[in-house]
């Protein structure tokens, strides 16, 4: 008896019953359950010793909760099914509902396949409902040495698997209510830096951390020939930024001003900004009022941002 005529008939059976559930999907398959398996020496001493309750297993782990597995021989709803069914374990103390995925098998002895019995859709565990199963799993009569559900004398193999599914996720925003939307940044000592960059204080505006990063000598093609200037988010969870970078000029009309708007480009460490702000040419002349006293005044105003928060 190959695999597609044990499924072919054990699906007509239940047809014939009128118990076929749509939404719990009936196959084979090869691998054995990655969960839990139970194995009795004897099924119908179980069965005998069972009587019409259930026998259930130890309490065993999967994904990050305890279980049980219960088995009805002689069914939980209606005679002449075995009925299957996961239970959770202390559920009144789990902080929030548990949803998991549910597969039931019983192994073939014959064919060495698993008759498996999957629900369509995941299953929600919680204080008030910690058990879900299959009332009509098989129909007893199949469990007899002629299919192969009994095998190597009275063995029976029953298994379980349980795929908990992580609650992970996220929640967009878009604040165009910036709080504290300017942030003034002071840069002394300005001739005589030495270094590639420069980076501000951490700053907080609208909720968010952020710094400035200036490049006095220009960042990359950019080098000797521009100031560059860029905003940066801290906290890395801000992924759209509308902003105005400005350098400030003792004469305020005379500022140079230029704004930033798209997508974070997750390639870039810089952020949001620009390599050719201002020309070191009109930066460094005197006559142009940008550094004054060897002090050079960078400004950012935050106008609005998104934030991709987990959850």
């Amino acid at each position: 008896m190959d695999q597609i005529a044990i499924k072919e008939e054990e699906m007509k059976g239940l047809q014939e019953h009128g118990k076929l559930k749509t939404d719990i999907i009936p196959y084979v398959r090869l691998s054995p359950p990655g969960s839990y398996t139970i194995t009795f020496e004897s099924y119908a001493k179980m069965v005998d010793l069972v009587k019409n309750g259930y026998y259930e297993s130890l309490p065993f782990t999967s994904g990050g909760y305890t279980w049980t597995f219960k088995i009805y021989p002689n069914g939980n709803a209606q005679p002449g099914f075995v009925s299957v069914y996961a239970k959770l374990c202390n559920s009144t103390n789990c902080p929030q509902d548990v949803y998991a995925e549910i597969k039931f098998f019983v192994y073939n002895g014959v064919t060495r396949f698993y008759y498996t019995r999957q629900e369509c859709e995941t299953v929600k565990f919680d204080h008030e409902n910690s058990e879900w199963g299959v009332a009509q799993f098989l129909t007893t009569t199949w469990f007899v040495k002629e299919t192969g559900y009994i095998y190597d004398g009275e063995k029976c193999q029953f298994g379980i698997d349980i795929f908990v599914c992580p609650r992970k996720g996220e929640i967009f925003s878009f604040d165009q209510n910036v709080t504290n939307p300017v942030y003034p940044w002071c840069i002394p000592n300005f001739s005589t830096l030495c270094h590639c960059s420069y980076t501000s204080d951490t700053f907080c505006s609208g909720g968010s951390n952020w710094v400035l990063k200036v490049y006095p000598n220009g960042d990359r093609c950019a080098t000797d020939k521009y100031l560059s200037l860029y905003l940066l988010s801290v906290d890395n969870d801000i992924n759209y930024v509308k902003a105005t970078l400005r350098v400030l000029n003792q004469t305020p009309c005379n500022n140079v001003a230029k704004q930033v708007e798209g997508w974070r480009n997750a390639a870039c460490n810089n952020g949001w900004g620009f390599q050719e702000f201002i020309s070191l040419a009109d930066l460094t002349d005197p006559c142009k009022g940008f550094v004054v006293n060897d002090v050079l005044q960078v400004q950012v105003e935050i106008t609005a941002f998104s934030k991709h928060t987990p959850c």
